[in-house]
């Protein structure tokens, strides 16, 4: 996400490249990285969370190099256009949180009542008995890393949209909130199990209970600190109800 939001602003910007043009660079750049996960969990059968470790230290390290440690500033209106608001009642919302709800919408209804969807739900509890019911596993898995790519470059020009500027340092902690979301959301680290909804929750919770302890003035890093303790928590529940289910 971060590597996407310098990709876009830097081209814009620092290149003079069209705003649209740069936009479409930054989303094609996070949906490569999705797809190099994808292959090199299906081609080489390289472990899932070493290849997604791996390519976070990749990224972080390019997003620091290419960005020359220097925040870029002065976006074209294109770029920061989600991040404008617009009149519901008294309360002024951004376009960026309504795309936010359209996205979760869409993924719910793909997850929830298409082929896609149980192809995707069965690939996640169990592999081998996916690929022994006819689901093209390896095209499957290489799929779901790439669009995942896509929603990062998505994420990637919300954030530039929210702040106004293309931040190297962004995204810091945001991989051990958004764990913590899907887990609280009702998501199985395990498989197989979730909502897109349920991540939609637990995603606010997560934002909300932030926002408190910003609020009560509480230091960042011991705000990472509560985070890992809640999303511990939050995986020890979830196995001990699939030790029930048992």
């Amino acid at each position: 996400m971060a590597f996407g939001g310098i990709v876009m602003t830097k081209l814009a910007v620092d290149s003079g490249l069209p705003p649209l043009l740069a936009l479409t660079a930054g989303l094609a750049v996070c949906a490569a990285f999705g797809l190099v996960n994808g292959l090199l969990v299906t081609r080489i059968s390289l472990p899932p969370f070493i290849v997604t470790l791996g390519m976070l230290n990749v990224a972080f390290a390019l997003t620091h190099i290419y960005s020359n440690e220097q925040t870029v500033t002065e976006l074209p209106a294109l770029l920061t256009f989600l991040g404008q608001t617009f009149q519901v009642g008294q309360t002024n919302v951004t376009y960026g949180s309504l795309l936010t709800i359209l996205l979760f919408l869409l993924f719910a209804y793909l997850l929830g009542s298409t082929a896609w969807g149980r192809h995707v739900y069965a690939l996640g509890n169990s592999p081998e008995v996916a690929r022994l019911t006819g689901i093209r596993t390896r095209r499957l898995t290489v799929g779901v890393y790439t669009l995942a790519g896509l929603v990062y470059g998505v994420a990637a020009l919300l954030l530039v949209s929210r702040t106004g500027v293309g931040d190297p340092q962004a995204g810091q902690t945001d991989n051990l909130d958004s764990i913590t979301a899907v887990v609280l959301g009702g998501t199985s680290l395990f498989g197989g199990r979730g909502l897109v909804l349920g991540t939609l929750v637990g995603a606010l919770i997560v934002g909300v209970f932030r926002n408190g302890l910003q609020l009560m003035g509480v230091p960042s890093i011991y705000q990472t600190l509560i985070t890992g303790v809640l999303v511990i928590l939050a995986v020890a529940v979830d196995q001990l109800s699939r030790r029930r289910m048992r």
